[in-house]
Order: C-alpha cells, then structure tokens, then sequence
C-alpha cells in the first residue's frame, strides 16, 4: 500500500476529512483526528487505537503494526507499515481508528449535553 491508498481509503470512510496538525496531512471525523501521515517519510501510516487495540493488531500482524515510540504509543497511537500492508488489512485499521474516534466523539457529545441539561 501507498500514502494515496492511506488517503483513498482514509476518506472513503463516512464523515472523514482531510486537514493538517503540525504541517503533516491528518484524517478527521466530527472534527477530530483518527490517522494520520505524519509518518509517511518513514514509510508509516498512523492510527489512533486504544492501547488494548494497538496490541491485538501488533500481536496478530508484528510485520505490519509498530506502536509509535514514547508517550503516545503508550496511548494506542500505532505506525502502520504501509509496504507490509494489504488493502484488506488497512481498510480494517483505518476503519477502527475511525470507528473508535465516532465512539468517542460521541461520548464527549453526550457529557456535553447532559451538562447542559440538567
């Protein structure tokens, strides 16, 4: 796989934008980042999983899955491989660091208006 099916596939997903954090190209729903490509120099695409899907993916597919170094590998950010990826395999990565963004998003949605409503 490639940084274009990265993007191809990143924006086909429901509600996924393209933006930019820190003069790297991003990928958002409802505002905020699922992925990005702030590592495509090294080959690597980026997902933002929860710690607990960061180590299914790398037990399961260590050729493939690389948590990103320091603090935030240590919360689920994961270098994906790009070269070591099949579409299958990144249409799947993608697709839950996009579906536990809209979770979360979600949830911060819900706190806010519970709040407003008392």
């Amino acid at each position: 796989m490639t940084v274009d099916d990265f993007r191809r596939i990143a924006l086909s997903l429901a509600g996924a934008e393209e933006s930019a954090h820190m003069g790297s190209p991003d990928f958002r729903v409802g505002g905020r980042i699922f992925a990005t490509l702030a590592s495509a120099g090294q080959g690597y695409g980026n997902l933002l999983l929860s710690p607990e899907q960061q180590a299914a993916f790398v037990d399961e597919q260590p050729e493939v899955f690389v948590p990103v170094a320091g603090g935030w590998g240590s919360m689920g950010a994961t270098h994906i491989r790009l070269s070591a990826a099949s579409e299958e395999v990144l249409t799947g990565a993608l697709r839950t660091a996009w579906k536990l963004r809209l979770e979360k998003n979600g949830k911060a949605s819900g706190k806010k208006s519970r709040g407003a409503n008392p």
